[in-house]
């Protein structure tokens, strides 16, 4: 009885809770939140100032008094109370939004998670959520939930492979019959190559970038192969040396040589999840080929590298960026099929 009350105030909500960015799905209604992971807030009082897009613009911007973080690091919760915050002024937002008192939502959340998460992490990661307002929070295994967004029947006894590159982790998976076969979970994605170019231009350049910055870097030159014409970006930083303000154009070929290290990385987790993976699998893999998920699997000519290294077919998800959240909106749809892959997986 007071389950079906609080259904009729509260939406069933999808949430790709991601270091860089968080996505949720509203069912019915589709993703009604695409926010970067940050908050703002009052350093002493730790009263919320900002979320998402209007905490991003302040960052590198603030002053003593307001502390702009992630409170994600590495696909894992680094502030639980910042992260709390951020998913309550969501589900107050999304309620409000449509006349739902925000006092009365308790919506039912399923959350994705990286595959390398323990048992600490996926705790707090609930409890956050249930802190936040949520009366249950699911969890679901993010290679599972970007392969069904990509739409992959999972269900099936037969092999696919799947590369989610976010922006706290690689996810490397091979999956069948509902579960995960092999797999691989590296904390190596797109806020270490962002972390890489600041890196790289402090050392060969003495210029100091933002996160800001350096990500606008990334998406607008980062290759992982050499495109028809190479291109140039100008970024604006300070002078290690004078400490003023100072432009400089930085070239797509450069950017490259920075990325390619973690890039091999992944390639390498690649080969070694290929290794361990049964010959009859491995056979389907090559017959369906390789899918990519994830925003950084958006790079230019990363799918190509991973099909070179590989010997075999790659190809990137329609949506890459929302192959998550996607994923998880259609299990929430699916009851039989969540309770399945949780039993499997020993997810609460």
């Amino acid at each position: 009885m007071w389950e079906s009350f609080l259904r009729l105030f509260s939406y069933d909500l999808a949430i790709d809770l991601g270091t860089a960015n968080t996505l949720i799905y509203v069912v019915g209604k589709g993703v009604v939140v695409r926010e970067p992971t940050i908050v703002a807030r009052d350093k002493k009082s730790k009263k919320l100032l900002a979320v998402g897009s209007e905490a991003k613009k302040m960052l590198g911007k603030n002053p003593a008094m307001i502390e702009v973080i992630q409170p994600l690091h590495d696909g894992v919760i680094a502030d639980f109370d910042a992260t709390s915050a951020m998913l309550k002024h969501y589900i107050s937002e999304i309620h409000s939004a449509v006349g739902l008192l925000p006092k009365l939502a308790r919506p039912r959340v399923l959350i994705g998670i990286p595959g390398g998460v323990t048992e600490v992490e996926k705790r707090a990661v609930q409890d956050a959520a249930l802190s936040a307002g949520a009366r249950t929070a699911l969890l679901v295994e993010e290679p599972l939930a970007a392969a069904i967004g990509a739409g992959i029947d999972i269900t099936k006894p037969d092999g696919h492979l799947l590369i989610d590159i976010g922006g706290g982790t690689a996810e490397i998976a091979v999956i069948s019959l509902s579960g995960i076969v092999i797999s691989r979970s590296l904390r190596v994605a797109g806020e270490e190559m962002n972390q890489a170019i600041i890196n790289a231009v402090r050392l060969s350049h003495g210029m100091l970038l933002g996160e800001t910055t350096a990500e606008e870097v990334k998406i607008a030159i980062g290759t992982a192969l050499v495109p028809d014409k190479e291109r140039v970006f100008v970024v604006r930083g300070r002078d290690m040396g004078k400490g003023l303000p100072r432009s400089l154009k930085l070239k797509s070929a450069e950017v490259r040589e920075i990325l390619a290290p973690i890039i091999q990385e992944i390639i390498a987790a690649v080969s070694e999840v290929l290794e361990e993976t049964p010959p009859e699998l491995v056979g389907d893999i090559l017959k369906h080929g390789i899918v990519m998920t994830g925003a950084a699997s958006q790079l230019f000519g990363i799918d190509k590298v991973v099909s070179e290294a590989t010997k075999m077919p790659v190809g990137v998800a329609e949506s890459p960026q929302d192959a998550v959240v996607q994923g998880l909106a259609k299990l929430l749809a699916k009851p039989g099929l969540l309770e399945t892959l949780r039993i499997k997986r020993g997810l609460s």
